[in-house]
């Protein structure tokens, strides 16, 4: 979600940001849970049961490291209930939006992805990186990384800070 939302916000307000660094955003529904007869459904199930829970985010779903996982069950601001309906229509709305301004994306971006993310899919990832019109944009896929890359296994975390640090030391830097 804080990926779509980061997404949006530059889109709405380009001249406000520099660049945009993106771990796991949400750019397009997966294709194998959002099927069109789900959709259809969710969007009756929205006029009539809004607040209904759908299913909830399995924890293992954030990182391969289990300690990680333990400590996200075990944290007390995580909402670790189901999906509303309500809430899943406003997702399914925020990547439409995303995706209508995708090719308009003009501003720097470096795009973190694992590529077995099971909450925000690579398809997405992928779809922006090629789309998006941006002469200034890097798509780093990590082999087998859940959806949390900063709280993933030590290496897959570590190459993630580098990377991070390196492109915005990259654009911060005075020209030589």
């Amino acid at each position: 979600m804080g990926g779509a939302i980061s997404i949006l916000t530059a889109s709405e307000r380009a001249n406000d940001f520099a660049g945009v660094v993106l771990i796991s955003p949400l750019v397009q529904m997966n294709p194998d849970t959002a099927t069109p007869f789900k959709v259809f459904v969710a969007k009756v199930m929205n006029q009539l049961a809004p607040s209904l829970p759908l299913g909830s985010i399995k924890s293992n779903w954030i990182s391969r490291d289990h300690k990680k996982v333990e400590a996200y069950d075990q944290d007390t601001l995580n909402y670790h209930g189901g999906l509303r309906v309500s809430f899943a229509m406003q997702l399914m709305g925020a990547v439409e939006r995303i995706q209508r301004v995708i090719p308009a994306i003009a501003w720097p971006f470096l795009l973190l992805q694992g590529d077995t993310d099971k909450l925000c899919d690579i398809s997405g990832a992928r779809l922006m990186f090629e789309q998006a019109a941006s002469a200034d944009k890097k798509l780093k896929v990590y082999e087998g990384a859940y959806h949390a890359l900063h709280h993933e296994l030590p290496e897959v975390s570590e190459s993630v800070l580098k990377e991070l640090t390196s492109w915005l030391t990259e654009r911060l830097s005075p020209p030589q």
